[in-house]
């Protein structure tokens, strides 16, 4: 791809401009849904499995490795 094609395509790109510590904080829920999270994460998952060198796991749900952590009881007072 030749420099001026770089150019002609990053103008397309969705640019904003903010002073150094005035910018908005890194939340999405106010202008994405559910749905567009989950399908800005999966290339991102896609690249960190390529940048360890190793493959996308493929198994069914109930193999898939998970390790449980319950919060601990809250107390009826509070």
């Amino acid at each position: 791809m030749g420099r001026a094609e770089r150019r002609r395509s990053r103008a397309a790109w969705p640019i904003r401009k903010y002073r150094l510590g005035a910018e908005p904080g890194a939340t999405l829920y106010a202008s994405t849904t559910v749905e567009q999270r989950l399908m800005m994460m999966w290339p991102l998952a896609c690249d960190a499995w390529a940048a360890a060198g190793r493959p996308i796991p493929d198994y069914e749900r109930g193999q898939t490795p998970v390790r449980v952590i319950r919060a601990a009881p809250r107390n009826q007072s509070d």
